[in-house]
């Protein structure tokens, strides 16, 4: 393949899953693919080991993933944590945190159609904007879950907005 071009795979001729597991092999993460339309992925990070999670909908043409961090919310801090939720959701273009409130783990979410194929550039960008938004508002979580702070005050304490180049 020429540098420049973009692979693509067309979700008519092959399941996307495979590529997306071709890919996190490239990477060297460990992965464990659960049956042909899911796969389950350990992405280490800089505050844990993310978990992310892919599933692809043929009915839809469309990819579920998620990205887990690595923490439990105990159920009397839920209040603050659905608090904190809503306000960094207002803060992103793109994706949404959430509990997977079974297990009280919090997680970003994100779900992309490919009506006409999926491309590896895609699938990188989706996985490098869930690290990024896990990595920056990680320590947010931390201040509500083990910090008792609320949520306005984990989100001033831990985000700093930097102005100016230096």
């Amino acid at each position: 393949m020429q540098s420049g071009t973009t692979r693509r795979v067309s979700t008519k001729c092959a399941n996307p899953v495979d590529a997306i597991e071709e890919l996190i092999a490239e990477k060297g993460w460990v992965f464990d693919r659960r049956c042909k339309t899911e796969l389950a992925v350990e992405a280490p990070g800089t505050w844990c080991d993310y978990g992310m999670f892919f599933a692809w909908s043929e009915d839809l043409s469309a990819l579920h993933f998620s990205c887990a961090l690595d923490m439990r919310v105990q159920p009397k801090l839920m209040s603050q944590i659905y608090e904190l939720i809503t306000k960094l959701n207002e803060r992103l273009w793109l994706g949404h945190f959430a509990v997977w409130v079974e297990e009280g783990i919090p997680m970003f979410r994100h779900t992309l159609r490919f009506r006409d194929g999926l491309d590896r550039e895609s699938l990188t960008e989706l996985m490098d904007l869930a690290m990024t938004e896990s990595e920056r508002y990680y320590p947010a979580f931390q201040f509500v879950i083990w910090g008792g702070r609320t949520a306005e005050d984990a989100i001033s304490s831990s985000l700093l907005d930097t102005v100016g180049r230096a």
